[in-house]
């Protein structure tokens, strides 16, 4: 336990809950939500990719691997005044946190002063801040801190068992170094993964493990579902297969499955919301859900966009919350 929060989840405690009749799930799910968040407010986040293509990972899923046939270009780090820019615009349309990525397998020393220059001006606007960088040293992470970044991303991406099927050239415990890094620097963590990879339900219950049995967990855990992208291993292996879109209902329990073993966290719908309809949506919410993305483009995919999303919230009476402070209960 941390607090009154449990952290020694076991593997079949999770598959119990993944096997719950699905209205008895979501009954849970949302009775453990309402203790500890708001039920009606849902954080608005902007995500920008600062650095394009290119990157020397191979990860399966992912069109900005050099790896990948995707006909996607490498880029330079772009112009600490466009990020500045693309933020400002994001919190003009209501976001309350922008997060910004980049295609790399770890950051350069030499990008760093522009890095905490983007954090310490984004931060200035009064934007929660969160990168994604791939791996950090010490340093570089006590500096991300020192900028006043407020969330670091790194995600585990799937269970410890299908991990290699995803990604060759970093292994599951340089992930969770990076993680322990992060934790170190005083910056709060980000961490989540990928669903419909082609991986079975005994991992999607292995990968949750991951996170609900870590020291502490995630205060933001976001939760994709695969896009299969042409060129990528993953993606033309599912094409093939015609195994393109995870269940909807599986989705919603992996969500509710979050929501009921990190209570406190923010449980974000990240990539693939663009293709989910409304009601699945509005299923993902009811099972806590509390964070997206909004905009019409993620790092290089689609995006439900901000109108699609204002009319949904319309139509559910959700309202976006501008930080996670204000979302959350005081359940304690």
């Amino acid at each position: 336990m941390t607090g009154n929060i449990r952290v020694d989840w076991g593997r079949g405690d999770i598959a119990a809950l993944f096997d719950l009749p699905f209205l008895d799930l979501l009954h849970e799910a949302q009775t453990i939500h309402r203790r500890h968040h708001a039920p009606n407010e849902v954080q608005l986040s902007t995500l920008l990719s600062i650095k394009t293509g290119g990157c020397p990972e191979d990860c399966g899923y992912c069109s900005q691997s050099a790896f990948a046939k995707s006909g996607l270009k490498a880029e330079k780090l772009i112009d600490v005044d466009a990020v500045l820019a693309a933020a400002a615009e994001a919190k003009a349309g209501g976001s309350g946190r922008f997060c910004m990525g980049a295609a790399w397998r770890e950051p350069k020393d030499r990008d760093m002063d522009a890095l905490c220059t983007m954090v310490s001006g984004v931060k200035a606007m009064g934007l929660e801040t969160c990168m994604t960088l791939g791996m950090l040293s010490d340093d570089q992470a006590s500096r991300l801190a020192g900028a006043g970044l407020d969330y670091y991303n790194h995600n585990l991406d799937s269970s410890p068992e299908y991990y290699a099927e995803v990604i060759t050239t970093r292994t599951w415990q340089e992930r969770l170094d990076t993680l322990e890094r992060v934790r170190a620097s005083g910056m709060s963590v980000c961490c989540g993964g990928i669903v419909g990879m082609g991986e079975s339900r005994e991992d999607r219950v292995g990968f949750l493990h991951a996170l609900a049995t870590l020291p502490a967990h995630p205060e933001s855990v976001p939760i994709n579902a695969l896009v299969p992208i042409k060129g990528t291993a993953l993606g033309d292996r599912l094409i093939e297969e015609r195994n393109t879109k995870i269940d909807d209902i599986e989705f919603v329990r992996t969500v509710a499955v979050a929501r009921i073993t990190m209570p406190r966290s923010i449980v974000r719908l990240s990539a693939g919301r663009e293709s989910m309809s409304e009601s699945t949506q509005a299923l993902c919410f009811l099972a806590g859900a509390n964070s997206i993305f909004t905009g019409d483009k993620l790092l290089t995919t689609g995006n439900a966009g901000a109108g699609a999303d204002a009319r949904l919230f319309e139509k559910l009476g959700l309202a976006p919350t501008t930080s996670e402070e204000p979302a959350r209960v005081a359940a304690e």
